[in-house]
């Protein structure tokens, strides 16, 4: 089913919730430029995003307003949040930069996407000496993190598309294939089930599942080896991201063991999800499982990051983070252990807060799973 396209008073609804958040920081406002941040406030992406500058201004003085380069107006016209915003251009042969700047504060204070090229920033410094810029997640990392409903409809059906190609390449012969044939043959079963965007496709067999981000090369899976597959990708405009640590053939007893106290440190960090509790409190009740079973040098990063219009953005589960969960914000929990040279598990969830606990967004079993 295709869920409810963005309207006109979804995007202003975000664009005064940013102005406020932004004002409570003591910003002047907000610069928003081309990528996940210009998407989630007036559903515009650029055909190709280039040196001329388009960038969204948000401010409590004024209604929001987008500058874009004369020859991308037409596009810009017709995004969905369009009507929500005022829009000019400017054409080539004309500062860009001037333009722009006309549109803010000359002693402003602003975040600014992180996604803006440094050629801009520095060229909107140039105009405006006096003001001052930030990022954007450096000051205002909440941005997004909180997801609406329909937000959370997308995560699911990403998520549910993701299970569906997880439980495919499962049926499918591990063992005498390399694991790039079983990547594209992964990233493809994605496709299939919805995905318009697929942004990794890690397969790590034996030793290469001790590298967490190996993604997928030239091995020849064996018999005996474990496979760590996670993998990835945007689906209605929203991510997916899951893993799961398969056996081709029997196991061995150490293998069974390590992969079982990721199993539980998965769920107690799971159990663990409830409004008020700290992202980093989720990390600890992970972390404590795998080193009260004597592998904690081995699980060698953060419990879990944020996920949304990309796969990777705030709240970040890891230790020092210690703002409070609250329903809406979605993340993954991913513990692992990496045993150099041998082999690696891993096992992953998308999971929201709800108003007394958590959701998951992935729905296999995390049992291990033996594979031909």
């Amino acid at each position: 089913m295709t869920p409810r396209p963005f309207t006109t008073k979804d995007f202003t609804a975000r664009m005064e919730r940013a102005v406020t958040q932004a004002a409570d920081a003591g910003l002047t406002g907000l610069l928003v430029t081309p990528g996940p941040d210009l998407v989630y406030f007036t559903g515009y992406r650029p055909t190709a995003i280039t040196e001329r500058i388009t960038m969204l201004v948000l401010d409590r003085d004024h209604e929001p307003r987008l500058i874009v380069p004369t020859l991308e107006r037409a596009d810009a016209e017709a995004a969905p949040g369009a009507s929500a915003v005022t829009i000019s251009d400017w054409r080539d042969g004309a500062d860009p930069y001037a333009a722009t700047a006309r549109l803010l504060a000359a002693d402003g204070r602003y975040a600014i996407s992180d996604s803006a090229w440094a050629l801009h920033l520095l060229a909107l410094q140039r105009e405006v000496p006096a003001s001052w810029f930030t990022s954007m997640t450096g000051t205002l990392p909440m941005l997004r993190a909180v997801k609406d409903a329909d937000e959370i409809e997308r995560l699911a059906g990403a998520g549910a598309a993701a299970d569906a190609a997880y439980e495919e390449i499962v049926r499918t012969r591990f063992a005498g294939r390399t694991e790039h044939a079983v990547g594209t043959e992964l990233a493809g079963l994605l496709r299939e089930h919805g995905h318009s965007q697929v942004d990794f496709t890690v397969v790590g067999s034996g030793p290469n599942g001790a590298d967490p981000h190996h993604e997928m090369g030239d091995r020849v899976i064996v018999e005996g080896d474990m496979v760590v597959l996670d993998f990835g990708g945007l689906k209605d405009g929203y991510g997916s991201d899951t893993t799961r640590t398969v056996h081709v053939g029997e196991p061995t007893g150490p293998e069974r063991e390590i992969h079982d106290v990721v199993r539980h440190a998965q769920q107690a960090a799971f159990e663990a999800v409830r409004p008020g509790v700290t992202c980093a409190d989720i990390d600890r009740v992970a972390r404590t499982v795998i080193e009260d079973a004597g592998y904690g040098p081995h699980f060698i990063h953060r419990t879990g990051h944020g996920i949304g219009l990309t796969t990777h953005e705030p709240p970040y589960l890891v230790e020092g983070e210690t703002r409070p969960l609250v329903p809406g914000m979605c993340f993954s929990i991913e513990p692992g252990i990496y045993l150099p040279g041998r082999f690696g598990v891993r096992i992953e969830d998308i999971v929201t807060v709800t108003g007394n606990g958590g959701r998951r967004f992935n729905n296999t079993s995390r049992e291990m799973r033996i594979v031909a």
